[in-house]
């Protein structure tokens, strides 16, 4: 009998928790002192969508503990994107096409960019895209 956990999007109140337990978890295997989790970066993670679920929570802050310079991770120190989540649309919401389409581009240069640690050339080549197009895509939706 199988048994599927929902994802870590519909659980937000497990976040703080499994959050910690990544970081203790990091800290022991880096051997860097690290500790804590600032709130603004916290407010992030709240707000990210996480469509890896808990696997791209462990690697965001291990990824963070490793590569950050404070004694507690910022926001700074998490992936490229992370909290800047797109709000689902409901069907109470009123979308223009437009807006929907420029949504799922964000979406896609975002996650693009996650996978590629923001290497902006990489993130272009994941799409299929040539760079120069790819930084006028970002620009255009507001991506930095």
């Amino acid at each position: 009998m199988p048994i599927t956990p929902p994802p870590l999007r519909e659980r937000n109140e497990d976040i703080p928790i499994l959050a910690d337990f990544f970081l203790r978890k990091s800290v022991v295997a880096t051997r860097r002192s690290v500790s804590g989790i600032s709130t603004e970066a916290m407010a992030k993670m709240l707000v990210y969508d996480w469509p890896g679920n808990v696997r791209e929570l462990a690697n965001a802050i291990e990824r963070a503990v490793v590569l950050g310079s404070e004694k507690e991770i910022t926001a700074t120190d998490l992936p490229y994107g992370m909290g800047e989540a797109i709000a689902p649309t409901t069907e109470s919401q009123e979308i223009t096409y437009h807006d929907g389409i420029n949504n799922a581009r964000k979406k896609l240069v975002v996650n693009a960019l996650n996978k590629t640690n923001g290497n902006r050339a990489a993130a272009a080549r994941l799409l299929g895209l040539e760079a120069k197009y790819f930084l006028r895509l970002m620009k255009s939706l507001g991506i930095e």
